[in-house]
C-alpha cells in the first residue's frame, strides 16, 4: 500500500471511529447514568494519555509547559460542556440523527470565528447554512412533523457549543508552541475532575454493569478519543488540508451507517432527505468558507502562496488547530 493510500485509510478509519462513537455513547448511557459514563470515559482517557506523556517525557523535554496548562484548563471545561450536552442528547435520539446534527459545527464555526473573514462571509455560505437548517428540521421531524424531540434539540445545542469550543481552541493555541498530546492530557484531567463529584454517588454502578458496558466505555476512551486523536495527528501531517477534511468529513455518513446497520435504526423519507441535505450543506459550506479564507489570505499576502492553516470542519476539539477538524474526547 502506498503512503498516500495508507494515509487515506487512516483518516477514513478515524472518521468511522468518530461516527460509531454516538452509538457507543448511546449504549453506555442506557446501562449507566450519563454522568458516570462521562467520568469513566474521561478517566480512562486520562490514564492512557498520562501513560503516553510519561513515556514521551523519558525521551524529550519536560511533560508540560505553562502554555499547555493555561490553554488546556479552559479548553477542558468547554470540551466537558460539549460532551455533557452531546451524551444527554444521544441518549434521547437516534445515533444517526446525533451524528448528522452535530455536523452543523462545520457551518457554525465560521459564523462564530471572524478571523480570516474580513468583509464577512460570501452570501452563498449562508445559502449552504440554510440548507443545513432545513436538514435539521427534517431530521427532527422523524416520522412526521410533530413536537420537537429533546435529543435532537440537545444535539443542536451541542453543535453550537462545540463550534464555540473550536473557536476557543484557535484563540488559545495560535502562535504558541503547544504539543497536542500534552494538551489532550490536561483536558482529560480537567474533565475527570469536573465529573468526579457529580458522578460520585452513582460510581458504584460501575461494579455491577456487564462486560458489554465496559467494552463501550473502553472503546469511547481508547479508540474514539486517544487512538483517533493520535491517528489524526499522524495522518494530517502527510496529506493536504482539503483531502484530510474531505475524508474526516464523512463522519456523519458513518454515524448513519452504524446506526442503521448495527442498531437497526430506520430512516423515513423525511429523515433520509434530511441526511442527504445535511451532508450536502456541510460539505458545500465548508468548501465556500475554505475558498473565502484562502482568498482573504492571498489578498493580504499576495507574494505568499495560498496555504490553508485551519479547517473548521469539526467539530469535537481536543487539540490545537490542525489542517483538519479537531477531535472529540
Amino acid at each position: 500500500m502506498s503512503d498516500a493510500r495508507r494515509t487515506d485509510a487512516v483518516l477514513l478509519l478515524v472518521a468511522l471511529v468518530w461516527g460509531s462513537s454516538y452509538l457507543s455513547a448511546q449504549t453506555a448511557a442506557a446501562a449507566l447514568p450519563v454522568l458516570v459514563v462521562l467520568f469513566a470515559r474521561y478517566a480512562l482517557s486520562a490514564l492512557a494519555c498520562l501513560g503516553l506523556v510519561a513515556t514521551a517525557a523519558r525521551r524529550g523535554p519536560r511533560r508540560w509547559t505553562r502554555e499547555e496548562i493555561r490553554a488546556g484548563v479552559p479548553l477542558g471545561v468547554t470540551q466537558a460542556a460539549v460532551l455533557l450536552i452531546e451524551t444527554y442528547g444521544v441518549a434521547h435520539t437516534s445515533a444517526a440523527n446525533a451524528g448528522l446534527i452535530i455536523s452543523l459545527t462545520i457551518v457554525l464555526t465560521p459564523l462564530l470565528d471572524r478571523s480570516g473573514h474580513r468583509g464577512g462571509l460570501p452570501p452563498v455560505f449562508f445559502v449552504a447554512a440554510g440548507v443545513c437548517v432545513l436538514a435539521v428540521g427534517l431530521l427532527m421531524a422523524g416520522n412526521g412533523f410533530h413536537a420537537l424531540r429533546l435529543g435532537d434539540l440537545l444535539m443542536l445545542g451541542a453543535a453550537v457549543v462545540r463550534a464555540a469550543h473550536v473557536v476557543l481552541v484557535g484563540r488559545l493555541t495560535a502562535g504558541r508552541t503547544i504539543r497536542p498530546l500534552q494538551l489532550t492530557a490536561v483536558q482529560t484531567l480537567v474533565g475527570s475532575a469536573l465529573f468526579l463529584v457529580p458522578a460520585a454517588r452513582d460510581l458504584p454502578d460501575l461494579a455491577h454493569v456487564g462486560l458489554a458496558a465496559w467494552a463501550q466505555l473502553l472503546y469511547l476512551a481508547l479508540f474514539c478519543s486517544v487512538f483517533a486523536f493520535l491517528a489524526q495527528t499522524w495522518a494530517v501531517q502527510r496529506t493536504s488540508a482539503s483531502r484530510a477534511s474531505l475524508l474526516l468529513g464523512t463522519e456523519p455518513i458513518w454515524a448513519a451507517a452504524v446506526g442503521i446497520g448495527l442498531a437497526g435504526e430506520h430512516f423515513t423519507v423525511l429523515t433520509a432527505l434530511g441526511a442527504a441535505l445535511m451532508v450536502t450543506g456541510t460539505y458545500w459550506g465548508q468548501a465556500v468558507e475554505r475558498a473565502h479564507r484562502g482568498t482573504a489570505q492571498s489578498a493580504e499576502n499576495p507574494k505568499i502562496p495560498h496555504h490553508t492553516e485551519e479547517d473548521p470542519a469539526c467539530p469535537t476539539a481536543t487539540a490545537p488547530p490542525t489542517p483538519t477538524r479537531p477531535t472529540s474526547v
